[in-house]
């Protein structure tokens, strides 16, 4: 597996925007390095493009004959290596160097076969998936297609858009088993790329809030009610870890609008030592309160026994994990004995061609629209710290409307994906 090219721009124009980047694929794909004639493209759109989705891949495709199979979604921002697109026409494509034998592209008119249920040698071991969030019931369709595959992981996101919510699932010259006349921009549903187990990769969720107080456990519940916490009423509860006082009406509001939960079904809600909470734990809003009941509605049903955790954003603890995560994936793609002159070479790659020693072949970023931008410090910041971790991996991505990661739908997280090469 060599590098993957990938190209990105933004342009008024979208026609402009594809021929800059076409410009950067065909400029990686005469490399050596790189990928000369991949057959999979993830193609990423900002929603200002959305209404050219068709447009934009038809032309893509024509342009790339070689590339048979396109996936991905529209967000309303984009990422690639060491930018960020937000509030701007924007595009960006990557070539993975994938064999055909070891990876399905599959959408809601031709859904992802579990394995052994076809007479399809493929087995889906793991699956990049992109999801519309108006479809009904989604994290119970999430959790059931990461059931289909092996390892039960899933990772992606939820389209993001303030015009047409649009994704791309392309098979071959277009005609998926049960795809009809459908031409590879599909509207609801699931869709995405599944990877058999020959495909390597490593994969981290990093979280985006801190918790601002102990965890709790939820006594009594109804639905997504919370009545009490440890034997005591849910918002008392809350008044004393916010420390607030509900009588101060405009103050207290505020301050609870600003608060999320942090909701975990194991026993005891982990923190890892950024301070922030474990990738087990989904972060959810508070959607209301109830004074008649003394409770807290919260946007997820919840059961009795459930951890609960009041939390709010925090940049500091956001950046410090994406850094964290970072660093371990360059930790486990790295060598374990390395030379002085090796482990020297490797913390000064930043160049365009990473050193072979990391094997990375190329990544996907999807992190929350509310990460990004000025929420790490600045413009396209969170791929700065991205970049400066992992050096000049080719990179696509999107901000989503909620992240997709191991079976489960989280909110204010970043999901961080990487396709390694072989050793």
């Amino acid at each position: 597996m060599k590098l993957f090219p990938y190209g990105h721009a933004t342009h008024p124009q979208w026609e402009m925007a594809a021929g800059l980047v076409l410009a950067q694929l065909r400029a990686h794909m005469a490399l050596p390095e790189y990928a000369s004639a991949p057959h999979l493209g993830l193609l990423y759109i900002t929603d200002h493009y959305a209404n050219h989705a068709q447009a934009i891949l038809a032309h893509l495709s024509a342009e790339l004959p070689e590339v048979t199979d396109w996936a991905g979604t529209v967000g309303v921002g984009i990422a690639a290596n060491n930018v960020e697109y937000f509030d701007e026409p924007a595009l960006s494509v990557m070539l993975c160097d994938i064999a055909p034998e070891h990876y399905r592209v599959f959408s809601g008119v031709a859904p992802l076969a579990q394995a052994g249920t076809t007479g399809s040698h493929f087995v889906p071991h793991t699956a990049l998936l992109h999801a519309d969030a108006q479809t009904p019931d989604v994290p119970e369709l999430i959790a059931e297609l990461a059931q289909r595959t092996a390892s039960g992981y899933v990772f992606g996101g939820l389209a993001a858009s303030r015009r047409d919510v649009v994704q791309f699932a392309l098979n071959g010259d277009g005609n998926m088993a049960g795809q009809g006349k459908a031409s590879g921009v599909f509207h609801g549903g699931l869709s995405g790329v599944a990877f058999d187990a020959d495909v390597a990769m490593v994969s981290r969720v990093t979280q985006g809030c801190l918790p601002v107080a102990k965890a709790h456990t939820i006594t009594s519940a109804d639905n997504h009610v919370v009545l009490t916490l440890d034997n005591e009423p849910a918002l008392d509860v809350l008044e004393r870890d916010l420390e607030i006082n509900l009588t101060d009406t405009q103050p207290a509001i505020a301050k609870v609008r600003a608060t999320l939960v942090g909701l975990s079904a194991e026993h005891d809600a982990s923190i890892k030592r950024t301070g922030e909470f474990d990738d087990a734990v989904l972060v959810r809003h508070i959607i209301g309160i109830d004074p008649a009941r003394e409770a807290v509605a919260v946007a997820q049903p919840v059961d009795v026994g459930m951890r609960l955790t009041f939390c709010q954003r925090n940049a500091a603890a956001a950046r410090a994990d994406l850094t964290r995560i970072c660093a371990e994936i360059r930790e486990a793609l790295e060598p374990e004995e390395m030379t002085a002159d090796l482990a020297g070479a490797l913390t000064a790659d930043t160049n365009i061609n990473p050193h072979p020693a990391r094997r990375m072949a190329g990544a996907i970023y999807v992190s929350c629209a509310g990460r990004g931008g000025p929420h790490f410090g600045g413009e396209s910041a969170e791929m700065h710290i991205v970049r400066r971790a992992l050096g000049d991996v080719p990179l696509v991505g999107f901000f989503a409307g909620g992240e997709i990661a191991h079976q489960a739908l989280h909110g204010y997280t970043g999901v961080l994906t990487v396709f390694t090469t072989e050793v």
